[in-house]
């Protein structure tokens, strides 16, 4: 192991479970196990895989003065939220953006009577916490000293249900606390595979009770962030770091709900989020270029940062994430296109430039793989 690279909490278990480790911002994380990608994202399809995310940054936003109107007001000013129509206990997908409305991470947060919990991801957790603090002087942010599970697939709620019955009824991004094998838990229904599923917030000390309970029951398996990725990539969601980042906006990468309504123009809280007059005149005058879903139905992989060229050759975009589907059998990818080029194409049909070969591919919606949340 990196010296360099910080172990999560069930680093050991991993170990026996014969994971295949290696670094992942900065955290030494499980890759895959031995039965493989391919197995683990079929299996979690099919009935449920058990994903440790506990690289990700866990925060606790509270009060400083007690009063929870600072807690909305600040945060409603570094983020483009309105907690106004906000049910406590409802978790929701925002983004931290910068000055020129580029996303500098996606963040998901959930509302609470006195805080508001975040998570953000691995590679960003510092700098996030610090822009964070820097916009909003009046709260205190702590890190919460637990691991991050993510339970994913058909069989989730059944398999949950089994440890506390309280998991049932949730329905997506709902939260709720839970006891688990002995750990009091903070659970939200939801998670980054396209699956229904549950992420499970365990006190570091018990994670490795709780993850072994879990894995005893026979419809649960380990599986690795590659086929996290996979999975992911399936449901056509957006990586930071890959298909997101600090150059790009919420309404070019496709994801204007992390914009709330509330806080468009002509709404009753316009702007005054951190980016609002370039992500406000995007919404109204369109964008130059956007993230789109591309498929090919050639037998050639088409991986990230390959070129997409239209019939006459003309560079028109560029593949941010691609894999071959493991549920459809043919290559995915998510692509940064000029949105002219879009409006141009009469079928939407382009060519990846792969080495010497030109595979075509095809503008399709998103999802590739359909999302199967509990509503």
């Amino acid at each position: 192991m990196n010296q360099d690279l910080r172990r999560v909490p069930l680093d050991a278990l991993h170990r026996e479970l014969g994971a295949r480790m290696g670094g992942f911002a900065g955290f030494d994380m499980p890759i895959q196990y031995a039965t493989g990608l391919r197995t683990e994202h079929l299996h979690t399809r099919e009935r449920a895989g058990l994903f440790d995310v506990s690289h990700m940054g866990q925060l606790r936003a509270q009060l400083r003065d007690g009063r929870p109107s600072t807690l909305h007001r600040e945060l409603e000013a570094a983020l483009p939220v309105d907690f106004d129509d906000w049910p406590a206990g409802l978790q929701r997908y925002t983004c931290l953006l910068n000055e020129d409305g580029g996303i500098e991470d996606d963040l998901m947060l959930v509302h609470l009577d006195r805080e508001v919990r975040i998570v953000a991801n691995a590679g960003n957790r510092e700098r996030d916490l610090a822009l964070l603090a820097a916009r909003c002087p009046g709260l205190v942010f702590e890190w919460i000293d637990a691991a991050l599970l993510a339970l994913q697939g058909p069989a989730a709620e059944a398999v949950l249900a089994r440890l506390d019955p309280r998991a049932a009824p949730l329905l997506f991004m709902e939260s709720a606390e839970l006891e688990l094998a002995g750990a009091h838990c903070f659970v939200t229904r939801s998670g980054y595979t396209g699956e229904d599923g549950f992420e499970i917030s365990v006190p570091a000390p018990a994670a490795e009770a709780v993850a072994r309970r879990l894995l005893a029951d026979p419809d649960v398996a380990p599986a690795g962030l590659g086929a996290r990725d996979t999975l992911r990539l399936e449901a056509g969601l957006p990586l930071h770091g890959a298909d997101i980042t600090a150059s790009s906006t919420p309404v070019e990468a496709g994801l204007p709900f992390a914009i709330a309504r509330t806080r468009r123009a002509g709404a009753p809280k316009a702007g005054g989020f951190p980016g609002a007059d370039r992500v406000l005149r995007q919404f109204a005058e369109g964008v130059r270029r956007r993230l789109v879903g591309l498929v090919s139905y050639e037998p050639v992989p088409v991986r990230a940062r390959t070129q997409i060229v239209d019939e006459h050759g003309r560079e028109v975009g560029e593949v941010s994430s691609g894999t071959v589907s493991p549920t459809l059998g043919r290559p995915v990818m998510l692509a940064w296109m000029d949105a002219g080029a879009l409006r141009a194409s009469a079928d939407g049909a382009f060519h990846a430039v792969v080495r010497d070969r030109r595979p075509t591919v095809h503008l399709t919606p998103l999802p590739f793989v359909p999302k199967r949340y509990k509503r």
